[in-house]
């Protein structure tokens, strides 16, 4: 990233992945966020999504979806890691969220409630 870097005079950086490893196919998503993880912290400015049917075939609006928020996470980790203002404080008000139990609050504060709240909670789920 940093040789990028330097090569482009500093501009902006946009990758695509990379992807950590190739043999997770429909698992694609989350390689790609391990390794945008990695790329953001040495400098990447942007990621791109890539999604879990991404080099199998065309994705659905849900491959999109999940494609869309494992690099957001990707990029929160990221953000965490560089000192982000905020980015820290995010995970521990979840953190305390979780300790008293407030499920209302980690929904709230969920990166994807839409997903976070199909999930039962205040109960154990059956095996």
């Amino acid at each position: 990233m940093q040789l990028q870097k330097r090569l482009c005079h500093g501009a902006p950086f946009y990758v695509l992945g990379p992807l950590v490893t190739d043999v997770a196919p429909g698992y694609d998503h989350i390689t790609s966020a391990i390794g945008g993880t990695l790329a953001a912290t040495s400098g990447a400015d942007f990621l791109c999504y890539v999604t879990p049917a991404e080099h199998l075939g065309l994705p659905d609006i849900d491959d999109v979806r999940e494609g869309v928020i494992a690099t957001r996470i990707a990029g929160h980790a990221a953000d965490i890691v560089k000192g982000v203002p905020g980015a820290l404080e995010w995970d521990m008000k979840m953190a305390k969220a979780r300790k008293a139990l407030d499920w209302n609050k980690q929904l709230e504060l969920a990166i994807d409630p839409v997903k976070a709240k199909k999930i039962p909670h205040g109960q154990k789920q059956e095996q």
